[in-house]
């Protein structure tokens, strides 16, 4: 701002800008800063009347502070704020004063070059030092070489997660290893790799890109499987109880028959964990010894044979004379808890599947003819645009049949309730389609709905009890008793084909849990909803009148044996703890006569009559931890109102809880 301009200031704020004389703001603009410079211009001649009136107004009163406050807030209203600076040149310039004359220069930060500010604002002059800056373009690539860059992974991605930080550079030794794991994850041929397409493609996003033959990469493959490898070893051997689950399966494709050993436990932070641990060839008759063979040579390979808790098995003779086999071995080096009681798991969802398949054999042919009839629909365009006029005719809210897989229980069940949804479009489709002549009648369909009713419960206790993101061993019992009742209240229906359906279902039931299922039992009470009180409760729907007194104590004294040898592992593991009871002390004497050391370790005579009591006289809770959880009663939903009573998870009730140090 000019003299001229300061001078009409002053002479604006004395009069209170109540002056009448003229005020042109003047904006000029120039260059990428915008820079303003606000100029105020007054006529001359009033100018120096005005100097004139207050060199002669000796008298003029003073202002008092808030009237100058007052002339302050006017004045500003004048003034027009300066626009922030945009222009990238400030990023790395600042205003710097020069010299008695407060000349204003722009200087460079890295290496403090100087520029002086033009009246225009531009800083084109500016912009050019800066990209050309030796001092600044070395610290830049020094920021770039220690800064990582931030990946972003796909939402919905199922594998495990990459480091989400790079360095930004290209690195082929990287890229082999995700080429593999790409291979790896999608079961792609080795030779995938050699494509035309797919390197034109990577040239084009990575020009730095070499070509990887099919060798390296299969080389590449078997590196990423001995690292997954040695990962999975590594977590294993933190692990103290684990349980396998196997299964026989053929591959549709090569014709192999092979067995999958999966292994399941639950890690530190009481979250359930799963990994296929093993694929063994096993070819027929796979008699039960080879089955044997096989688990225990991968139990070996993982380092697990004595963490063995369950294994988990479908029903077939072989995996029974294979894990009668299992026990007794295990059994001989006292590897198993609970006396081997609860090794032996049948899969729950198998024996459901044997229920409905003996109960579905009564009326194969209503489903022969329902399946029949869905192919026929669903095989050319034109009958389901028939079969699709007549359900808008109807205004029925489905649309879509659903077609079945044969070998699975639950895909013909759906087929079947969808199917009755369309029960009175198929006859008026015969009508229009000559060709179609297995429509099923009346009284068949009245047969699906009835079979229906039954199998919904079938099909919701295998939706519930085949969960692998929540703990499902809890929930058993009591979907066990609601298929025992929906059995018992049907066995003597009115229809002879439901008679024989639910007898036949009723004799399977029998086979696989006429007996008391602990595992079953012991899960179920160890769910803090349901305690002792599901045992209770259920029992008496389950098993005859005589037996049921007998199963609840059997169950119970299952479950304080197996307290026992809990407790007995938590005093061991403290006595090994007290055992080693040592104190360290500051000893002037001991530090003058060593000198690599300034402490020293004793075991106290303390230490040494602690550790014998311990041995003799083993320190026991007042209370059984076992019956305080009994005592304490049901966790409900009255506790906390906030929480999920019918979704809770056990684990993470049991990781919350400090209560009990042995129970969990």
């Amino acid at each position: 701002m000019d003299k001229s301009a300061e001078d009409a200031s002053s002479q604006l704020g004395r009069t209170g800008g109540n002056s009448t004389n003229p005020v042109n703001i003047i904006d000029t603009k120039g260059g990428n800063d915008n820079e303003e410079e606000l100029e105020y211009s007054l006529g001359d001649e009033e100018l120096g009347s005005e100097e004139e009136q207050l060199e002669g107004d000796t008298q003029a009163p003073v202002q008092t502070s808030n009237q100058d406050a007052i002339e302050g807030d006017t004045l500003d209203a004048f003034k027009k704020k300066k626009r922030a600076r945009k222009s990238e040149a400030w990023d790395d310039f600042e205003d710097v004063e020069v010299g008695p004359q407060k000349t204003i220069y722009s200087e460079c930060r890295h290496c403090q070059s100087r520029f002086k500010k033009t009246k225009t604002g531009t800083t084109s002059s500016l912009l050019r030092h800066r990209k050309n800056c030796s001092k600044r373009l070395e610290k830049l690539k020094i920021v770039e070489a220690r800064q990582q860059k931030l990946n972003f992974p796909v939402a919905d991605s199922s594998s495990n997660a990459h480091s989400l930080l790079h360095t930004g550079k290209f690195d082929m030794a990287a890229m082999r290893q995700s080429a593999a794991e790409w291979v790896l994850m999608h079961e792609h041929p080795f030779s995938i790799v050699e494509e035309d397409g797919f390197n034109l493609m990577m040239k084009k996003g990575m020009p730095e890109w070499q070509k990887i033959s099919q060798t390296i990469n299969k080389k590449d493959c078997l590196s990423v499987y001995e690292r997954e490898e040695q990962k999975l070893k590594h977590l294993l051997s933190k692990v103290k109880k684990i349980s396998l689950t196997t299964d026989l399966w053929k591959s549709k494709n090569q014709k192999i028959e092979y067995m999958a050993i999966t292994g399941h436990w639950i890690d530190t932070q009481w979250r359930l964990q799963k990994r296929v641990l093993n694929f063994v060839h096993v070819p027929p008759p796979r008699p039960g010894i080879a089955i044997v063979d096989a688990i225990y040579k991968c139990m070996l390979d993982w380092g697990i044979e004595t963490k063995l808790y369950t294994v988990s098995v479908d029903n077939a003779s072989n995996n029974d004379t294979a894990l009668r086999c299992l026990k007794d071995t295990f059994s001989r080096n006292k590897c198993l808890l609970a006396k081997g009681k609860l090794f032996h798991v049948r899969c729950c969802a198998h024996i459901l599947n044997l229920m409905v398949q003996d109960g579905l054999s009564e009326i194969q042919e209503i489903i022969h003819d329902i399946r029949a009839s869905v192919e026929f629909v669903k095989k050319t365009k034109g009958r389901q645009l028939i079969f699709g006029e007549i359900v808008h005719q109807l205004r029925l809210p489905e649309k879509v049949l659903i077609y079945d897989c044969k070998t699975r229980w639950n895909s013909t069940y759906e087929m079947l309730a969808c199917a009755i949804k369309f029960y009175e479009v198929f006859p008026r489709f015969k009508d229009r389609e000559p060709n179609y002549t297995f429509c099923p009648s009346t009284e068949d369909w009245e047969k699906v709905k009835k079979v229906c009713s039954i199998l919904g419960v079938f099909w919701n206790a295998t939706h519930i009890i085949s969960g692998s993101d929540y703990p499902t061993a809890n929930l058993y019992l009591n979907e066990v008793c609601r298929i025992k009742t929906l059995l018992d209240s049907k066995a003597n229906d009115e229809d002879n084909f439901i008679q024989l359906m639910v007898w036949k279902m009723k004799m399977k039931f029998d086979k696989y849990w006429g007996e008391c299922n602990l595992m079953m039992s012991i899960a179920a009470i160890l769910d803090p909803r349901l305690k002792m009180r599901v045992i209770n409760y259920c029992f008496p729907l389950i098993y005859p009148p005589h037996e049921v007194q007998a199963n609840i104590n059997k169950v119970r004294q299952a479950l304080y044996d197996l307290y026992a040898e809990y407790v007995e592992v938590h005093v061991s593991s403290s006595r090994d703890s007290g055992a080693s009871c040592q104190i360290v002390t500051n000893d002037p004497v001991s530090k003058s006569s060593s000198s690599s050391s300034s402490t020293m370790t004793h075991v106290t005579g303390m230490c040494e009559f602690l550790s014998h009591i311990t041995t003799v006289e083993p320190v026991q809770q007042e209370k059984n931890e076992l019956d305080i959880y009994f005592e304490d009663g049901l966790f409900t939903a009255t506790e906390k109102s906030s929480l999920d009573i019918v979704n809770l998870d056990a684990l993470k009730w049991w990781k919350n809880t400090t209560k009990y140090k042995i129970l969990p």
